[in-house]
C-alpha cells in the first residue's frame, strides 16, 4: 500500500506519528493510499524549518523571487496531464475538470509573477519642511494554509503562491483525502529554485491544524472549508494574534428573469450545478425563476437534461461529471435529498439509485432537481455540496432579490436578463460577495479578489487579486528629515506639516 508522508525542509519524508489515514479511489470505493496524520511535533518541525529559511528569503530581491515563480511555471506546464490525472484518481473529477483546477491556480501564480510591482510602496517628497514620508510593503513571516478536498491544486496555489511572492515562508496543510498533488507542487517549487524550507507541506487532521493556530511562530493562517471548521479557525487564530482569513460553505442562487434567454439559463443552470458533482463552493445549488410562467418553462426544460447528465468514471471523457469524493460524502448527500422530499419538495428528478455498472461499489451518485423548494426548509437553508439543484419560485423580482439578500450565506449570486437597468438594480442592491450577470460561475480572474460575505467569508481581506498582497504583508510607514541646519530648542507640541 502507497504510504504519502510530509514535504518538509524541501524533502519528503515519513509520518512519524503512527497515525494515517485513508485516500479513496472515488471510482471503485477502494483503499488506494495511506496518508499519514502528523502529530503536533511533526508540524513543530515545518515550522521550524520555515522560520529558518524565510529570512534569507525575505531578503531575496522581488525580482529573483518572480523568477522562481517564472520557472514553476514553466515546469508545472509539463506536468498537467499527470498531475490532472492523479488529482482526478483521488478526487472523483473528470480529467478535463481536474486539468481546470490546476489552471485556475496557474493563473493566481502568473499574477504573483508581478510581485517587484505589486510590493511598491507609496512615496511623497516634500510633505513637510524638508520631510519625505514613503512606505515599504514587508512579509510577515512563517504563514499558513488550510484547503480543502474539492480543488487541490488551485487553493493551494491560490494561497502558497502570492504568500511565497511577498517573501513569507509557508506551511501547507492540504486535505488528506486527496494530498498527493499537494505534495508534487511542493517538489516543482523547490525543482524551480525555490530555497528548501520556505514551502512545507504536512498532511494531517484537527492536531495539525490547531498546532497551526496556536504557534506563535506562525503569523497568518488561510483556510477554505465549511462554515463551521471556518469560524472555528477564525475565531482561534484571532484569540492567538494571527491575520486570518477563512471561507466557508456556500448556497449560491441564480436568478432567471422572464426576459432571460432559457434555454442559455438551462445549460448554465446544468453546468454550474452539477459540474464535478456539485462539490464546489461557487456551484449554482438554487435556480429562482420569477414569475409562474418562467418556473414552468424552466422546470420542464430542466428534467429531461438533468435525466440525460452522464456519469461516469473520472477517466471517462464523455462524462459530464464522476463520483464524488468519499462514500461518506455520497451518503450524506442521498440524506439531504431524502429529507428534501420528508420536507415537502417536489423530487422531479431522482439520481439516488444510480450506479454504474461494474463500479457498484465506487461513490456515484445520479443528478437531482427539486421543484416548490421554499426558504423554510433545510434544504435550502443548508450547503448540500453535490449534484442537487433546487428551484425556488419567486413571484416577482423584489423577491427574488431578496432570497440571496437574506440567505445566511453570500459568496456568489447571478443573474440572467436581457435588461441592463435591471442587471444594474441587481449587482448594486444584493447582499452577496461575488455577482454574475449571464455568467453562472462569476469566479474573478487572478488579478480581481475573490471572497464571499456574510457566514460564507471571515476575515477583512480576500483571496487572490491585490488583497492576497495586503494580507500576506504589514506596511512600514517611515517619515524622515534631513535638516540642513540645527533648530535649537525642544518640540512640545504634536508634529504637523504647518
Amino acid at each position: 500500500m502507497r504510504e504519502i508522508g510530509h514535504f518538509i525542509g524541501g524533502k519528503t519524508v515519513k509520518g512519524k506519528s503512527g497515525r494515517f489515514g485513508d485516500v479513496f479511489d472515488p471510482n471503485t470505493g477502494e483503499v488506494q493510499a495511506k496518508v499519514a496524520l502528523a502529530s503536533r511535533a511533526e508540524v513543530e518541525d515545518a515550522i521550524a524549518n520555515a522560520e529558518k529559511a524565510q529570512g534569507a528569503w525575505a531578503a531575496t530581491n522581488p525580482q529573483r523571487r518572480a523568477r522562481v515563480m517564472f520557472k514553476f511555471l514553466e515546469l508545472i506546464q509539463k506536468e498537467i496531464e499527470p498531475l490532472a490525472k492523479v488529482l482526478s484518481s483521488e478526487h472523483g473529477k473528470t480529467l478535463p475538470d481536474a486539468k481546470g483546477d490546476i489552471q485556475r491556480g496557474v493563473e493566481v501564480v502568473e499574477f504573483a509573477c508581478g510581485i517587484p510591482h505589486l510590493m511598491k510602496g507609496e512615496y511623497t517628497e516634500g510633505a513637510g519642511p524638508n520631510i519625505d514620508i514613503y512606505s515599504m510593503r514587508q512579509p510577515l513571516g512563517v504563514v499558513a494554509g488550510i484547503t480543502p478536498f474539492n480543488f487541490p491544486a488551485m487553493i493551494p496555489m491560490w494561497k502558497f503562491a502570492p504568500a511565497i511572492a511577498c517573501g513569507n515562508a509557508f506551511i501547507l496543510k492540504p486535505s488528506e483525502r486527496d494530498p498527493s498533488v499537494p505534495m508534487r507542487l511542493a517538489e516543482l517549487m523547490v525543482e524551480a529554485g525555490l530555497p528548501e524550507g520556505v514551502l512545507n507541506v504536512v498532511n494531517g487532521d484537527k492536531e495539525s491544524v490547531d498546532t497551526l493556530l496556536i504557534d506563535p511562530r506562525v503569523k497568518a493562517i488561510g483556510f477554505v472549508g465549511s462554515t463551521p471548521i471556518a469560524e472555528y479557525i477564525y475565531a482561534t487564530g484571532c484569540a492567538h494574534g494571527k491575520r486570518v482569513q477563512c471561507f466557508g460553505g456556500a448556497k449560491n442562487h441564480m436568478i432567471v428573469m422572464p426576459d432571460a434567454d432559457i434555454d442559455q439559463a438551462v445549460d448554465a443552470l446544468i453546468g454550474a450545478g452539477y459540474g464535478s458533482a456539485g462539490e464546489r463552493c461557487m456551484a449554482i445549488s438554487v435556480a429562482v425563476p420569477v414569475g409562474k410562467k418562467t418556473a414552468d418553462i424552466l422546470v420542464e426544460k430542466l428534467i429531461p437534461r438533468v435525466e440525460s447528465l452522464k456519469i461516469g468514471l473520472s477517466t471517462d471523457p464523455q462524462a459530464d461529471y464522476g463520483p464524488m469524493v468519499t462514500h461518506a460524502h455520497l451518503e450524506k448527500v442521498k440524506g439531504y435529498v431524502d429529507l428534501g422530499v420528508k420536507e415537502g419538495a417536489k423530487l422531479k428528478v431522482d439520481g439516488r439509485n444510480f450506479k454504474l455498472q461494474g463500479y457498484e461499489n465506487g461513490n456515484f451518485m445520479g443528478g437531482c432537481l427539486f421543484d416548490e423548494v421554499t426558504p423554510n426548509m433545510k434544504i435550502y437553508k443548508e450547503e448540500i455540496f453535490g449534484p442537487v439543484l433546487s428551484v425556488v419560485r419567486a413571484k416577482d423580482y423584489e423577491e427574488a432579490v431578496r432570497l440571496p439578500s437574506e440567505h445566511e450565506y453570500g459568496n456568489g449570486v447571478s443573474i440572467f436578463t436581457r435588461d441592463g437597468d435591471t442587471a444594474r438594480d441587481f449587482t448594486a442592491r444584493v447582499n452577496v460577495g461575488m455577482v454574475g450577470v449571464n455568467f453562472a460561475i462569476p469566479v474573478p480572474l487572478a488579478y480581481h479578489t475573490f471572497g464571499g460575505w456574510k457566514r460564507s467569508g471571515f476575515g477583512d481581506l480576500n483571496q487572490h487579486g491585490p488583497d492576497s498582497i495586503r494580507f500576506y504583508t504589514k506596511t512600514k510607514t517611515v517619515t524622515a528629515r534631513w535638516p540642513s541646519g540645527t533648530k535649537e530648542g525642544a518640540e512640545f507640541v504634536i508634529p504637523t506639516m504647518r
